[in-house]
């Protein structure tokens, strides 16, 4: 294998998807089984090993998603592109166990939604089915599942089925992206001359969207500075407000939340032994944790 040719041909297919989406599929699988060669040569199981001994122009996490996309818009005129995606879905899956949950969600999903499109309907709604027993708060596993009952062209639509898999991903406890769902929850209604409903879930998506990140508050304890032979505890409080961050806005409200559950103050404890396990919560001894910083005076 030449890793120089295979970088040609993933590039020659970005090429080619621009004049015919079908021609630059078929450049990818070719590309693809030159991948898994290399795979098997190197002994690569994951896409991030790839990426790090096997350098190209697009790394394999963004070109394999870029095939998969090819092959399903290829596929929409094409059933065998189709039923290469899901062998080429299936193979990752398969090989690349533990990527990261983006990644291995957005595959499951275009893998079932596959069977769906060639008319494997019971494997798709059994997929999507195990799936969301084991994780039921993936919200665009819900999306989905009810997507492929959404009508497009000569596939029969079933507005109730959508409907009902949308309430109960909608309903389903800390479920993620759930403005999402409502949002689809929107389109479907306004679909079905739902007016109200429309506004409802309208609004209701808008609110999420404006809601701030998840605040996070969790306590530990910290040994502080000694002034006497007793141990002085006190609790410390870390707060997170997600990826995203916290609007400014809502800072004053956060900042009476984080008051409202800090401690009131440090708390003096008995002498804690060196061997004894320490106050912080780490699992180890005292002098092997935070007693190490003890003056020599003081150890035993």
């Amino acid at each position: 294998m030449c890793l120089e040719l295979l970088d040609d041909k993933i590039q020659a297919g970005y090429r080619e998807r621009e004049h015919s989406e079908s021609a630059g599929a078929a450049t990818w699988l070719d590309a693809w089984a030159d991948v898994l060669r290399l795979c098997d040569a190197a002994g690569a199981r994951s896409i991030e090993g790839f990426d790090d001994r096997f350098p190209m122009t697009q790394s394999l996490y963004n070109w394999s998603q870029d095939l998969e996309e090819a092959l399903w818009n290829a596929g929409l005129d094409d059933r065998e592109k189709l039923l290469a995606r899901i062998a080429v879905c299936e193979e990752a899956l398969r090989r690349f166990r533990d990527e990261d949950q983006l990644m291995t969600e957005n595959r499951r999903r275009a893998l079932a939604e596959s069977y769906f499109e060639v008319g494997k309907t019971g494997k798709a709604e059994d997929l999507f089915q195990s799936w969301l027993a084991a994780d039921p708060r993936w919200g665009f596993g819900w999306i989905g599942w009810a997507a492929c009952h959404v009508p497009r062209a000569g596939r029969f639509k079933n507005y109730g089925r959508a409907e009902e898999l949308l309430r109960r991903g909608y309903s389903t406890p800390g479920v993620r992206d759930r403005e999402a769902i409502a949002e689809w929850l929107q389109i479907l209604c306004k679909e079905t001359g739902r007016l109200r409903e429309t506004r409802e879930f309208g609004q209701q998506a808008r609110q999420l969207r404006r809601q701030p990140p998840p605040m996070t508050v969790p306590h530990k304890l910290e040994l502080a500075g000694q002034d006497d032979e007793s141990a002085m505890v006190r609790e410390a409080v870390t707060v997170s407000f997600g990826a995203e961050g916290l609007p400014l806005g809502q800072f004053p409200d956060a900042m009476r939340a984080v008051a409202a559950k800090a401690p009131a103050g440090p708390v003096r404890a008995a002498k804690v032994g060196r061997n004894a396990p320490c106050p912080c919560g780490s699992g180890k001894k005292f002098k092997k944790c935070c007693g190490s910083a003890q003056p020599a005076g003081d150890r035993d």
